[in-house]
């Protein structure tokens, strides 16, 4: 069992990196450039972090770390595309989703029993999806509902492939990810003559400390508590996220988008409470 003060070194790192995640959404509506342009210098950014902070380990290379690196990519394209397009809540909401995804697909992917808990969270979160596609929307808002949504799918894929794989490719498919990230965005800055010193400094934060820092104090945190722990403690990403939009853009959430943010957020956190107490038990 771990000492008090190493256990809660690991809550304040996952808070911690929960927070920086979350300033994703703010620095993603300020920065002028397009969702491609800001995903190649966000990626590009991390990626030298990591090779900086990891080295020679993340060069280390499987087929499923290959495959789980293509996953990773696709959701740090469509976040972006998706918080650039639509509302900021939407966004980060629809991609929190993920679980749901893994709930649907692990038991087929290990042949396990569907477990009533699960089926009932599912159709709590379905609810809750529904309402962000009720009421006037634009096609901008339909394009990046969508967009988050394939996100979070691709999310829970990232997830289930990371889990299956050695732990000692885990840094490695985030390295290539964002590799993966920068190659394909290359084209898209051909047209850009110059980054503002604005719009490259919020880059620079972006790949620094909502991809790069926090991955490597997500991987300090999570030796030090319960996965329990840190899945509910990372649902303040989502719930931060639209609130330093809000503050930092003026970007207002529709009442629907919220209160499907509450069910889905509300639906995944008691369920891995009850999952957990009765793992415990």
């Amino acid at each position: 069992m771990k000492n008090p003060p190493e256990h809660l070194k690991g809550i304040f790192a996952v808070f911690l990196t929960a927070l920086l995640w979350s300033s994703g959404g703010l620095f993603i509506k300020l920065i002028s450039l397009t969702p491609m342009q800001i995903s190649f210098f966000r990626c590009l950014i991390a990626a030298l972090v990591f090779l900086i902070i990891f080295k020679s380990k993340i060069l280390k290379l499987n087929p499923l770390a290959l495959l789980n690196s293509f996953s990773y990519a696709i959701v740090l394209i469509l976040f972006v595309y998706a918080t650039k397009t639509t509302t900021a809540a939407n966004a980060i909401f629809l991609q929190s989703t993920a679980p749901i995804y893994v709930l649907i697909f692990e038991p087929i992917l290990t042949k396990i029993k569907y477990e009533r808990i699960n089926i009932i969270t599912i159709s709590i979160c379905f609810i809750g999806m529904i309402l962000f596609f009720v009421g006037e929307l634009s096609p901008g808002d339909i394009n990046g509902n969508f967009a988050a949504l394939l996100a979070g799918v691709a999310f829970a894929a990232f997830f289930l492939g990371m889990k299956k794989n050695e732990g000692k490719f885990g840094e490695a498919s985030i390295f290539y990810g964002n590799i993966l990230v920068t190659l394909f965005c290359t084209p898209f800055i051909i047209e850009l003559q110059t980054v503002n010193s604005s719009d490259l400094a919020m880059v620079s934060f972006l790949g620094v400390f909502q991809i790069a820092i926090p991955y490597a104090l997500f991987n300090f945190g999570i030796k030090r508590i319960k996965a329990v722990e840190a899945s509910i403690i990372s649902m303040f990403e989502p719930v931060l996220n639209p609130i330093w939009v809000f503050f930092g853009y003026g970007e207002i959430p529709k009442v629907n988008a919220i209160i499907g943010g509450i069910i889905i957020i509300s639906a995944i956190t008691i369920k891995t409470i009850i999952s957990a107490l009765r793992y415990k038990n």
